[in-house]
């Protein structure tokens, strides 16, 4: 140790900090890179209380939630102990220097009983304390979930190493503070937090052996697994009696992965309605025999099968909410009872204002005891009530209600209201977990927490948590999971990021720059990658908002896009809409391309930088030597209804690929070509036309290609004016 300075250091960093506690130094050894911004006067840690306790702090200072730094510190073996202003306790950190990293856990507080005048409480009363700050000096990226600032020459990353430890970082001029802070409403103590400071090559290898040694979901390994990067086929209908059927539409499409909605297995009626009972469909009359069998038909076929639930949702028609709602479901707001709830009382008055509880229709449900009632509205002056009250509501019990009962609003989901959500506080998500970890142990290999934000606050210790309460009770570790919300520690195992919803065809290009191409490049920042969209399957005309119905020209900007950036997609559709699109076909085969390239990691560096480009557009042949051949091409049809065509150069040769976007028929052009040539494929031979004076007639309905002599501006101009039929 330097005069005035503690030195905590691995073989890869050494942190510098003063005895007053401030960090003065972060060096990253193999590169001698200094990391820390110098002359900010930041203390490595600090202490939080809801007021002042100690009587003479309480005198002499405002009784308000007070923040007091570390001022003082010294090292006693693994230990640091840490004093701080204001507040008379010291804390007790242990410290772990391993290689790659430096872990700091709170263990335990030094108290003297005169700081605190023999008050009858807890001592030290700390609500909060801060296990880690430092200045940290901005470089050329910044991953927000896993936070890590880096470049070549440094990365530091400040890692929890439980769900309970609250990783974050605020944005100065120049710098980040990135911090881990504990709470003693989650978990103060032995909950650890870790620093790594190496270069950002080698991040990813420190950050296994850290999950290694605190032995936890192995995020590292799984990013690096073989099918972290393969689209999935989604499905929320498959059953032991029409598997095959979806297997042969999956295989036509080259997908390696599929993903198996929750409602494919148990019964479900509209929205989220039965969610938590997970009783099988009637086409699994054997049960968990019957999904094992249909899981392993789909393995034999190479297909890899998930799981796709929600983890927090109960629906509102399930064994949990009627007739009794369970005493595990979450209240946004606690209510107690002002005056005694008989059999036939329509009001319900309470103690506290009910300002701002929830006014949309779907969400006016109180519960109290294991009655839910429903309200037309309240008043927020005394007496405080809730009027036009409707007893028994969702078929739960009528029962009489005592003076000063505790109840309150119903946490009911704000996608389509049909289910709530379970009290992360409680044994309920334990139990549904055990109900989900049956299921995906019948072989099924990664999964998709959906309805993942719906949890208690605070959401960045409890949207990780559910999921991982789940992810504990699965017998064998998934090969990635993925899901709708992420915090800091879910990055161990949500090892996907997230997946876009699904968006219709008129706006699905847009939406693709719009959002997982804007975020792709930010997910890089956090070394790992997102699940390029919930892409839907319609079929032509289905709605106004839908029409032309998904094309191949669609799913080749998607496809091409997400491959630029080496990430999937996940394609929803049922058995009815494939059989009744007719460009299924070309559909399937223009993603089964694109699954081939992603798994032969085809794309060049050159390429992948082409195709990131918004709104440029590519196609993926397989040219007349059968490789597969990358080019841009761009629409020459506009909105013209039945046809679309697009055109590109390749070999000094003008090219049009067309279809019938939603039938059979043939394309009268207005041009004179004696030369031009149609073809399957470009590998493919020619196929007849007819040609005649100042016109051909081509056959329209799946993809076709065509060779012509003309310019490219006779040969748009005439696929604008085609005469389809």
């Amino acid at each position: 140790m330097n005069s005035g300075t503690i030195i905590l250091e691995n073989k890869s960093f050494r942190l510098t900090v003063g005895e007053d506690a401030i960090v003065r130094s972060l060096i990253v050894r193999e590169t001698n890179t200094e990391c820390l911004r110098q002359g900010e006067e930041i203390a490595l840690f600090s202490v939080t209380q809801e007021r002042p306790f100690n009587n003479e702090v309480k005198l002499a200072h405002p009784n308000k939630r007070t923040t007091c730094q570390a001022n003082r510190i010294r090292r006693e073996g693994n230990a640091l102990i840490v004093n701080f202003e204001i507040v008379p306790v010291e804390a007790v950190i242990d410290v772990k220097e391993a290689d790659d990293y430096i872990a700091f856990a709170l263990t335990g507080f030094n108290v003297r009983s005169e700081h605190y005048d023999n008050l009858k409480m807890d001592k030290p009363p700390v609500s909060e304390l801060r296990l880690l700050q430092l200045p940290v000096m901005n470089r050329a990226h910044f991953g927000e979930w896993l936070n890590v600032s880096w470049d070549e020459r440094a990365a530091v990353n400040v890692l929890a190493a439980s769900p309970y430890a609250i990783v974050d970082s605020e944005r100065r001029k120049g710098y980040r503070v990135m911090t881990a802070d504990v709470r003693r409403d989650l978990k103060l103590k032995n909950c650890a937090a870790a620093l790594i400071a190496v270069p950002a090559a080698r991040l990813m290898d420190a950050i296994d052996r850290f999950e290694r040694d605190y032995n936890l979901p192995l995020g590292v390994e799984s990013r690096r697994g073989a099918k972290i990067n393969a689209s999935a086929y989604h499905s929320g209908s498959i059953t032991p009696l029409n598997v095959d059927e979806h297997i042969k539409y999956a295989k036509m499409g080259g997908f390696r992965m599929m993903l198996i909605y929750y409602t494919s297995i148990f019964k479900e009626e509209g929205g989220y309605s039965y969610n938590g009972n997970y009783d099988y469909r009637d086409e699994y009359p054997n049960g968990a025999a019957d999904l094992t069998a249909m899981l392993e038909r789909i393995k034999a076929n190479g297909i890899t099968p998930g799981l796709h639930f929600l983890q927090t949702h109960i629906g509102l028609k399930s064994r949990y909410v009627t007739p009794v709602a369970d005493h595990r479901l979450h209240m946004t707001r606690l209510f107690t009872l002002a005056r005694p709830l008989g059999l036939d009382d329509k009001t319900v008055y309470v103690e506290e204002n009910p300002e701002s509880a929830a006014m949309d229709p779907a969400c006016r449900i109180l519960k109290f005891g294991g009655e839910l009632i429903s309200y037309e509205g309240y008043n927020d002056e005394y007496p405080y009530h809730f009027y036009g009250c409707k007893r028994g509501h969702l078929d739960t019990n009528v029962i009489t209600h005592p003076l000063g009962e505790i109840g309150g609003t119903l946490d009911v989901s704000e996608f389509g209201g049909s289910s709530c959500y379970l009290d992360q506080n409680s044994s309920l998500q334990d139990e549904i977990a055990d109900k989900l970890a049956a299921a995906y142990n019948c072989g099924f290999e990664f999964v998709y927490f959906d309805g993942s934000e719906g949890t208690n606050a605070p959401f960045e210790v409890h949207v990780p948590n559910a999921q991982y309460r789940v992810y504990k009770k699965l017998g064998k570790a998934p090969l990635y999971t993925e899901g709708a919300a992420k915090a800091h520690f879910s990055w161990h195992f949500l090892s996907g990021g997230n997946a876009f919803d699904v968006f219709p065809p008129p706006r699905f290009k847009a939406m693709i720059d719009r959002f997982p191409a804007e975020e792709a490049p930010r997910m890089r920042e956090d070394f790992t990658r997102l699940n390029f969209g919930w892409w839907g399957y319609w079929t032509p005309g289905e709605s106004e908002d839908t029409e032309p119905g998904t094309q191949p020209d669609m799913l080749e900007y998607g496809a091409s896009h997400a491959a630029a950036w080496d990430c999937p997609a996940t394609v929803i559709t049922s058995l009815d809409k494939y059989r009744a699109h007719p460009r299924t076909k070309d559909n399937l085969e223009v993603i089964r391309r694109w699954e081939d390239v992603r798994e032969t990691r085809w794309l060049t560096d050159a390429q992948k930088a082409a195709l990131r480009v918004p709104g440029d557009e590519y196609i993926l042949l397989i040219n007349e030597e059968k490789r597969f051949e990358l080019v841009r091409y761009h629409q020459i049809t506009g909105d013209k209804p039945g046809v679309r065509a697009f055109a590109f150069e390749r070999r000094g040769a003008r090219w049009v690929v067309y279809w019938h976007t939603f039938g059979e028929g043939a394309l009268t052009l207005a041009v004179d070509d004696p030369t031009l040539e149609a073809r399957d494929e470009l590998y493919g031979a020619p196929i007849a036309i007819e040609c005649g004076a100042g016109f051909v007639r081509l056959p329209a309905g799946g993809r076709r290609y065509i060779r012509t002599a003309l310019p490219m501006e006779e040969i748009a101009a005439a696929f604008e004016g085609a005469v389809l039929d």
